[in-house]
């Protein structure tokens, strides 16, 4: 049983990693570029209690990755609005983030992962709390 089980999860899981590890990635110095000159947003896909512990990226939009998984009532008016822009999300470690960005990619959509809020902050990137 074992021997017939490995290879049909293999051929399961191998197209899954292939297709994650096709999302491409920013430096958050890229980031902020790219936001200021208005050809992408960033989102922050951390839930609620994660922004109003340590805060957010200054210039990202507010959107938890459960709303995505749910009914998508913030998500849905926030990729109407930004049709033509790249969306470069960010989580607290780059897990989350790379997930979402796989989602909205496979919608057709253009994404980048940004990684963790820590790497944000630590590039000397502008932040802001929420309350």
């Amino acid at each position: 049983m074992k021997s017939i089980l490995r290879p049909c999860l293999a051929s399961l899981l191998l197209p899954v990693l292939a297709w994650s590890a096709e999302v491409a990635n920013v430096t958050p110095q890229d980031a902020a570029k790219l936001v200021a000159e208005g050809k992408a947003v960033l989102v922050d896909v951390r839930e609620a209690p994660e922004w109003k512990a340590s805060g957010v990226a200054a210039p990202a939009t507010l959107l938890p990755k459960s709303d995505l998984d749910g009914d998508q009532k913030q998500w849905k008016p926030f990729l109407e609005q930004n049709k033509g822009k790249q969306i470069l999300l960010y989580c607290a470690s780059g897990g989350r983030s790379k997930t979402v960005a796989a989602a909205l990619a496979e919608k057709g959509l253009r994404t980048a992962n940004v990684g963790g809020f820590r790497d944000w902050s630590r590039a000397g990137l502008p932040v802001r709390q929420v309350e």
